[in-house]
């Protein structure tokens, strides 16, 4: 989500829309920053604020609310745009600043009581009337699909004030192709070893350790897993139980440049993801940009059933079914004209649809209609 705050931030700066942010820091440390990010002649205020602690995933930063009220003085917003899930976020509806500026939430995900978690269950209960509290107050609520919309529990109580805006990239931030080598190694173009890129957080949701399981199952395979998490030693020893440890490379945490390397050397991107955790996916719409076919979970209620088109942008497997994870990687192995043609479709659909510009300009239009029309309701 980083991501998408920065590149819609930069874009709704380039149309006439001032803004700032007040983000988590991604380390534990005891000091908030003020920063300035700097992209093409603009200036865009970032706050980020101290995180003391993680608990259950969740950040804990209890300077958050002085640092909300001090933005909200300085930079005297006309609306107040905010990410959830977020318990930081809660504290707007205890501050009188925050109450007076009209609310618009952008949904990123339901708050998921996993069997894989137990705490959860007894954290969300704690969290669901705080929840409830900021969805009431808001104006307007944006979901990132209709398929992820029409499936969560907590925004049916406040459909007539829900629209789907899907999220979107910048191209010019995701790879700068005047530094990136965009050449291929020594005969991929002809070589039977089909070459897989998956991208994400090394955590339960991701899948990954079905990946694997396809993967150890195939001859001339290569996955490239980049990324960092509690899943990390897991997913190691699984390789190497699996005896995969010469088709599976652990890549860590990887700079922009070089996970631009890594989308324009691969033959697909695959997302198995088992959870709506994976609310959207955005590393399929950068997939899509590069050209390149993708593999995705079909979990229902998830935006990822909804990006991809079947067999003509990627392929939708089960959600945890080896079987079909390993069927697709083989269907796409023995096609090499099948990927050309699912990474040329993808393409023309980031272009249409996942643009971050095409974003900003719903959002822009979604603050108008805030401002200037009390109902803000969806057309």
């Amino acid at each position: 989500m980083e991501t998408y705050l920065r590149d819609l931030m930069v874009s709704l700066s380039r149309s006439g829309i001032k803004n700032s942010a007040l983000v988590h820091q991604s380390a534990i440390s005891f000091t908030s920053l003020d920063e300035t990010y700097e992209s093409s002649g603009l200036s865009l205020p970032i706050v980020r604020a101290a995180v003391w602690m993680r608990l259950l995933f969740t950040p804990i930063s209890p300077a958050f609310p002085y640092l909300l009220n001090r933005l909200i003085k300085r930079e005297k917003p006309d609306i107040l745009h905010i990410h959830t899930p977020n318990i930081s976020a809660f504290w707007a509806l205890f501050l009188p600043g925050a109450r007076r500026i009209p609310w618009v939430i952008q949904w990123q995900s339901d708050v998921l009581a996993s069997e894989h978690h137990w705490g959860l269950q007894l954290f969300y209960k704690i969290y669901r009337p705080f929840e409830r509290a900021m969805l009431k107050r808001a104006k307007v609520i944006i979901a990132s699909s209709p398929t992820y919309l029409a499936s969560s529990l907590p925004l049916q109580e406040f459909s007539e004030k829900c629209v789907v805006i899907p999220l979107g990239l910048d191209p010019s931030t995701l790879a700068a192709t005047s530094s990136v080598d965009t050449t291929t190694t020594p005969n991929q173009q002809h070589s039977s070893c089909l070459r897989v890129l998956a991208i994400g957080r090394l955590t339960y949701y991701k899948g990954f350790d079905y990946l694997i399981q396809a993967v150890a199952r195939m001859d001339d395979i290569q996955l490239d897993l980049v990324g960092q998490g509690d899943e990390d030693t897991h997913l190691r020893a699984l390789t190497k139980k699996l005896g995969a440890d010469d088709k599976v490379c652990f890549h860590g945490h990887l700079s922009s440049d070089d996970l631009a390397r890594q989308f324009t050397r691969c033959d697909c991107v695959c997302l198995p993801s088992i959870e709506r955790t994976e609310a959207f996916g955005l590393v399929l719409l950068e997939a899509m940009y590069f050209g390149k076919a993708t593999i995705a979970s079909d979990v229902p209620g998830s935006g990822m059933g909804w990006i991809v088109d079947q067999g003509v942008t990627g392929l939708k497997t089960t959600p945890g079914n080896v079987d079909e994870l390993l069927g697709a990687l083989q269907l796409l192995q023995q096609n090499r004209d099948k990927i050309d043609t699912l990474g040329k479709n993808g393409s023309k659909k980031f272009d249409q649809y996942f643009h971050i510009n095409r974003s900003s300009e719903q959002i822009a239009r979604l603050y108008q209609r805030v401002l200037y029309d009390n109902r803000a309701l969806p057309e």
